[in-house]
């Protein structure tokens, strides 16, 4: 498990758009957010997905950079993003199993046709400029995710307040 205040791993990906995306390379103002999802098959990260995409520019008005990420092949990243209509949502796929584990991440094996033989949970982490962990929020369901307002709102105290990242111990 990746604690709080401490550095992460670094992340490397394709995006949809045909460019790579670097994790360390990220020079946001306040965070960078890696939103971790289990991929097209999942109906619950669809529609959490659209709802961030409609918060981008929130974000980025905060200066967050945002990059949702899956361990979908190229095909079913950008079937995706162009079905879901995720518009200028940065969208990385090709996470191993692996790489998951690296960050702490839940993993599950198919139970349905639609589903890939593995796939990570959804989870979602704030990084500091410095690479290091603010606050996390790991789920082994499809389920109870962070909703994004209460985040932005959480991004406006942190900010505001200089508040410090807890569960480092």
């Amino acid at each position: 498990m990746i604690k709080p205040t401490t550095q992460v791993p670094e992340l490397e990906l394709p995006l949809i758009n045909d460019t790579r995306w670097s994790l360390h390379s990220q020079k946001s103002n306040t965070f960078t957010i890696l939103v971790f999802y289990r991929g097209l098959h999942c109906p619950v990260c669809k529609k959490y997905l659209q709802a961030l995409s409609e918060k981008l520019k929130d974000f980025s008005e905060r200066g967050v950079h945002i990059i949702a990420i899956s361990g979908d092949s190229e095909e079913r990243a950008k079937k995706a993003g162009t079905e879901w209509n995720l518009g200028e949502l940065p969208v990385g796929y090709g996470l191993t199993t692996e790489t998951a584990r690296k960050w702490g991440l839940y993993i599950s094996n198919k139970i349905s046709d639609k589903e890939p033989d593995e796939f990570s949970e959804p989870a979602i982490f704030l990084i500091r400029p410095d690479n290091t962990l603010y606050a996390s929020s790991i789920q082994s369901m499809p389920f109870t995710r962070p909703n994004w307002d209460d985040i932005l709102n959480a991004i406006d105290f942190v900010t505001k307040n200089d508040y410090p990242a807890r569960g480092g111990e």
